[in-house]
């Protein structure tokens, strides 16, 4: 809690959320040049727990090792100090969560070997492991809310119904695997699956990989954040801007992208425009431009085919 010119930064908050370098030295002064007090790096610790509790459903740092078993509060302060330890890490696993602990009711979101992190796809997986094992203890290394805003918005577009009408989730995140499984409920994709890769142009007629998919999905919209890469789907979105631009359909074993509002559709191989209300079928390997304006998008059509 900082007050600029009143008061000085200072510890308030649920401890779940206070980053371990401000747990580790709480004990001492203020004005000791050791203590480490709230800052934006200590923010970003919090926005990480936030997001991991808010998707999985546990604490990142809450596993099964004991620190001290005569000192609650001690132990308290180094699980979530000192010695605080990703509960997922990939080498050190003396902070497992150890199911015979945890409530039934908690499960199975709270064991991580039935759901571990990795169920949230590429993008936020890079990020938790940046915020839990490499910036767990060194602050700098820790992702930016904007990191975490853009995987995120990348992270919805990799989400895919569940073939399951049983699943009690519905939606899971592509794996880019070319045998994609819920990882609910176990059921195997199948069919044909159209994913699209977005490139951006640089400079005219030059277009560069985004790192950024989209999964297609019977309803699958099109908004002008896929459109174009320099419009991005924050509160500084015009009206305009938050309109469907075109959207996705299976039929007759085939599918379509169909054009509501891209004056600029084409086919790039035959250089055909698609007019506004017409539609485009999706092949593999097709590219079909989305815009030509600065920051306009190209997509180059994969189709993962499962028996």
């Amino acid at each position: 809690l900082v007050v600029p010119g009143k008061y000085p930064p200072d510890v308030v908050g649920t401890p779940d959320f206070i980053a371990p370098e401000v747990v580790k030295t709480n004990h001492l002064k203020k004005d000791d040049p050791q203590r480490n007090l709230p800052n934006i790096m200590t923010d970003r610790h919090a926005l990480a727990v936030l997001i991991y509790m808010y998707l999985l459903y546990r604490h990142p740092l809450r596993g099964g090792k004991v620190h001290d078993v005569n000192d609650p509060q001690r132990d308290e302060n180094l699980a979530m100090g000192e010695n605080a330890l990703f509960i997922e890490h990939p080498t050190d696993t003396s902070n497992r969560v150890k199911v015979s602990q945890v409530r039934p009711s908690a499960l199975p979101w709270a064991d991580p070997e039935k759901i571990p992190f990795t169920v949230t796809g590429p993008y936020l997986k890079e990020l938790f492991l940046q915020s839990f094992v490499a910036g767990l203890h060194q602050p700098q290394q820790r992702p930016s809310a904007n990191d975490w805003e853009t995987a995120l918005v990348k992270t919805v577009d990799l989400i895919q119904p569940c073939l399951n009408s049983d699943c009690g989730q519905k939606w899971y995140v592509f794996d880019n695997t070319i045998k994609p499984v819920c990882p609910f409920c176990g059921t195997a994709f199948k069919g044909k699956l159209p994913v699209l890769n977005l490139y951006s142009a640089r400079r005219e007629g030059s277009f560069r990989p985004d790192n950024h998919r989209l999964m297609v999905w019977t309803g699958q919209s099109l908004y002008p954040w896929h459109v174009n890469n320099l419009i991005a789907p924050n509160e500084r979105l015009t009206a305009e801007q938050t309109k469907r631009v075109g959207y996705f359909v299976f039929h007759q074993n085939q599918w379509w992208l169909v054009n509501e509002n891209l004056p600029d559709l084409m086919d790039v191989a035959t250089k055909t425009t698609i007019p506004i209300g017409e539609k485009i079928e999706l092949l593999d390997g097709k590219q079909i431009l989305l815009s030509r304006q600065d920051g306009g998008r190209l997509v180059v059509v994969q189709i993962v085919e499962c028996i």
